[in-house]
């Protein structure tokens, strides 16, 4: 049972992530977190952001980090074929098909249509994101920091993402190494 849980899953994302990774992120999040509960929001979020770190495309990191995670070598490559059979699938059928009418305006304005839609998935996952951020120890006043520096790192000196993710990644690891953790403190006092 596990095993089609995990196909229809990622075979729903795949058939429905139209627009490439970035669109289908919402969608896993949906099935992995919201539907079938194999991990928290927390837990998706760390994954996403070291899976942006890695390169590759997202959808298939994703697929086979849980599939791995929740069902072995099996549910990985089961997770990876239920995610890339609908696009090849799509690829082929889709393409012959625009192929005979690409010179059409309708064809045109349906690609174009996919932007702004794709736009309000990643935005509203995005906001969830920071709302959880805010929520959390690091607090808004570092959430809004990290938004506001990582934005003009990637806008104006062009960083790239993935240099951002391991930094921030890097900074996390040594600031909670850093803290004092709940064993080492007795009533009150470091020891």
């Amino acid at each position: 049972m596990k095993q089609a849980d995990i196909f229809l899953a990622f075979f729903r994302v795949g058939i429905l992530g139209y627009g490439g990774g970035p669109s289908s992120i919402p969608l896993v999040h949906k099935e992995v977190v919201e539907k079938y509960k194999w991990m928290d929001s927390d837990e998706f979020s760390d994954i996403l952001a070291l899976a942006n770190a890695l390169p590759g495309p997202i959808a298939t990191k994703l697929a086979g980090y849980i599939g791995f995670r929740e069902a072995g070598v099996l549910g990985m490559f089961n997770a990876l074929a239920a995610t890339i059979i609908p696009t090849i699938i799509l690829m082929v059928l889709l393409l012959t098909g625009l192929n005979a009418y690409k010179d059409e305006s309708w064809v045109s304005g349906m690609t174009q249509a996919v932007v702004p839609v794709v736009a309000v998935m990643l935005a509203v996952l995005t906001w969830d994101f920071i709302k959880k951020s805010g929520a959390s120890k690091l607090g808004w006043k570092w959430t809004v920091v990290a938004l506001a520096g990582s934005l003009l790192l990637m806008q104006f000196l062009h960083v790239h993402p993935g240099i951002l993710i391991f930094v921030l990644l890097i900074g996390a690891l040594l600031k909670k190494d850093a803290s004092p953790s709940e064993n080492e403190k007795v009533g009150g006092e470091q020891r």
